[in-house]
């Protein structure tokens, strides 16, 4: 009966672990298959110049009326903001149904934060997009001549795929809280977000290494400095 429960105390433990570094591996793959396909992916001259990139792989579940939203994801920020890329952190992304609908299921969801001030308010415990930090959908394709002064001002850049589109969407309304609990089960203690990725106190762990090589193909620097932390 010890061992019963002593097992079960350390399933307990591991399934969160588990939990996350499949967020890493599900993270990992979208980030190849999405910027894999140059023509119709995020621009690299608008990654090379963001200092962080948030991945949602496709757990969201959007209402196209009344309803809601949720999703677990990965946030990951340049260290000193400009650069190789650092340590993941988690956290979840929810909303109403006003001012955040996307319609289908299965929605990976990926965004692009464009400046230290961006990347400095997502840190917090809890911020709303569009009203605490400003968000509009990223323009798609190799190059980003054709984006909009909306699009080049914002501080962050947000994008959607399902069923294989791949599209600007609006993450207007939606709010990113931080998971505190997946972050303290990846680096075995509790530690903050802005922690993590601006003032950058902790190693990218062994199973974060396929999301970085991935980020480093594709950006392997740029962004800008975060300053004073």
């Amino acid at each position: 009966m010890k061992k019963l429960t002593l097992f079960l105390v350390m399933v307990a433990f591991c399934v969160p672990s588990l939990a996350a570094e499949t967020q890493l591996e599900k993270a990992t793959n979208v980030v190849n298959e999405i910027m894999g396909t140059p023509d119709n992916g995020i621009p690299s001259e608008l990654l090379d110049r963001a200092v962080c990139v948030g991945i949602v792989p496709s757990q969201l579940k959007f209402a196209l009326g009344i309803g809601g939203s949720y999703g677990r994801g990965v946030l990951v920020c340049r260290k000193g903001g400009n650069g190789a890329w650092g340590a993941p952190s988690f956290f979840t992304l929810g909303a109403g149904s006003v001012g955040f609908q996307i319609g289908g299921k299965a929605t990976d969801v990926v965004f692009i934060v464009m400046n230290p001030s961006g990347a400095k308010k997502l840190v917090q415990d809890s911020v709303k997009l569009g009203a605490e930090a400003s968000v509009a959908a990223g323009p798609v394709g190799r190059s980003a001549e054709g984006a909009t002064d909306v699009q080049l001002h914002a501080q962050i850049l947000s994008y959607s795929r399902t069923r294989g589109l791949f599209a600007g969407v609006s993450l207007d309304g939606a709010v990113v809280k931080q998971d505190h609990d997946d972050n303290a089960q990846l680096y075995g203690r509790r530690i903050t977000a802005r922690d993590i990725l601006i003032k950058g106190e902790v190693s990218p762990p062994p199973a974060a290494a396929p999301l970085d090589k991935a980020l480093t193909r594709y950006s392997p620097k740029g962004g800008q400095s975060f300053g004073e932390v």
